[in-house]
């Protein structure tokens, strides 16, 4: 028993003979993809096409995206059975990402059901298609259709459910999930998803009800201020529980009803342990700097919050009314240069920049911002200016030497350009390619440095004799 010899009875056209060695190899490797293809492919040479679909179906489960395995099972059904040709087609678009090709498959292979279970297992992959591409009210439509079957799996509620949560009808959201309950599906999954969405539609006591999991029943405590249940709870469950963040939240979320902040901020340091760079943090510290007063940290906190979930322009405003309270504050004004340059704001930022230079004339990154935009715009004296400052900061930085370099000579200045070129040459930061670019400005530089000492020279002997005149 050996690959080759399979391989000689295939060469030979005895296909008999190959099949029945494949199948003996693949009982000893049975997840191979290889013997799995060459099995599949000889049956359907030898006209055994339920066997070719059963190898080839079992080379999908080792390998998902094998394309050529759902080239061969259309070629095999493509006459024979239209829903099968479809509905592997339209897999073939999925692992392709052709989601409308995809979606168009599945529609075909849908009208070619040949019972209702396979309908529904059509209908569920076509709404996720749907639901994928943005076309909701499609999935709404397709995964109703199963529902109404009465033959509707937990996550064609579930995921009908999550669509009408992201267009924010929260009503309908919850009256899928109650009819799944209605129809016979109790599992844990959809008990759960249906206590949150009670709480999420401020039905508190028909989350309590719905749900067993204890996170749900003392945030249901919380919010129904039944602060010594809530309480009780929370000692029962410290020590099993101190070190989830979803418990931690809750917690805090406690204190801050009774407005024992300091125990709430505790509480939302413990979370941020966990995760760092979660909006929630920033949102709970808002929120108490708020029922605090302080509004400098109140607007900072959700400055934060919004930056994180992405919405720059709400994080900008919120920066900006905590500006107005501190503008002395040099970290937030860095911030607010960092944010516009992020915009694409950069005339703002240079105000917030020249702003931050005068609360720290040594800052680093403002004056190598503020030398960089007033390059952009062209203003090159002002740019060699901002440099100059950062150079007697960084006097080894190669890229302030090189843009002084290059402002000296913008501004006419060969002298001080050739000073820097060759303090830039020496840093040794320059590749091969460059060095020799830098040499050759150098040698350019030289006549013009004499030109400009010369008329310096002269410029200088024709002030002398206009202040001897006038003294005379």
């Amino acid at each position: 028993m050996s690959i080759e010899l399979a391989e000689q009875f295939e060469e030979q056209e005895e296909y008999e003979k190959a099949y029945d060695e494949y199948k003996k190899l693949l009982n000893a490797r049975p997840k191979s993809v290889e013997l799995l293809q060459r099995t599949a492919h000889i049956a359907g040479i030898l006209g055994k096409t339920d066997e070719a679909e059963h190898y080839f179906t079992k080379l999908l489960e080792n390998d998902p995206t094998n394309e050529v395995a759902y080239e061969q099972l259309m070629d095999m059904f493509i006459n024979s059975d239209k829903y099968k040709y479809y509905s592997y087609r339209g897999n073939l678009h999925l692992i392709q990402q052709k989601f409308e090709h995809a979606a168009g498959d599945f529609k075909k292979a849908l009208d070619k059901a040949p019972d209702t279970a396979r309908a529904n297992v059509t209908r569920f992959i076509l709404a996720g298609i749907y639901a994928n591409i943005g076309k909701e009210n499609n999935a709404i439509d397709e995964y109703l259709r199963i529902i109404d079957s009465h033959d509707a799996p937990d996550a064609a509620y579930l995921n009908l459910s999550k669509i009408y949560e992201q267009q924010d009808v929260l009503s309908s959201a919850v009256e899928i999930l109650e009819r799944a309950v209605k129809d016979g599906h109790e599992s844990q999954i959809i008990k759960d998803n249906l206590a949150n969405l009670y709480l999420k539609n401020n039905q508190t006591a028909e989350a309590a009800k719905t749900s067993s999991d204890k996170m749900v029943q003392l945030r249901c405590l919380i919010e129904e201020e039944n602060f010594d249940e809530a309480q009780k709870q929370i000692d029962a469950m410290h020590s099993d529980y101190k070190k989830n963040p979803k418990y931690l939240t809750l917690v805090a979320q406690f204190y801050y009803a009774q407005k024992d902040f300091d125990k709430a901020f505790e509480y939302v340091d413990e979370f941020a342990k966990f995760d760092k760079n979660s909006p929630l943090i920033y949102q709970m510290r808002a929120l108490i700097y708020e029922e605090k007063g302080q509004e400098f940290e109140e607007h900072y906190n959700w400055a934060k919050y919004n930056y994180i979930r992405g919405e720059k322009d709400v994080a900008l405003n919120e920066y900006m009314q905590a500006y107005n309270f501190k503008k002395d504050d040099s970290a937030l004004v860095y911030t607010i240069a960092e944010l516009l340059d992020e915009m694409k704001d950069r005339t703002h930022a240079a105000e917030f920049y020249e702003f931050l230079v005068s609360l720290e004339p040594n800052n680093k990154k403002a004056l190598e911002r503020l030398g960089e935009f007033r390059e952009s715009i062209g203003d090159y004296k002002m740019s060699v200016e901002y440099f100059e400052r950062l150079y007697e900061i960084d006097k080894r930085n190669s890229a302030v030497l090189k843009s002084l370099a290059k402002g000296y000579e913008k501004i006419k200045r060969p002298d001080k350009a050739s000073e820097f070129y060759e303090k830039y040459l020496k840093s040794g930061a320059l590749s091969e390619e460059e060095t020799v670019s830098v040499k050759k400005k150098l040698e350019k530089l030289e006549g013009k440095k004499r030109d400009y000492v010369q008329t310096s020279e002269e410029d200088g002997g024709l002030i002398d004799w206009i202040m001897k005149f006038f003294n005379k």
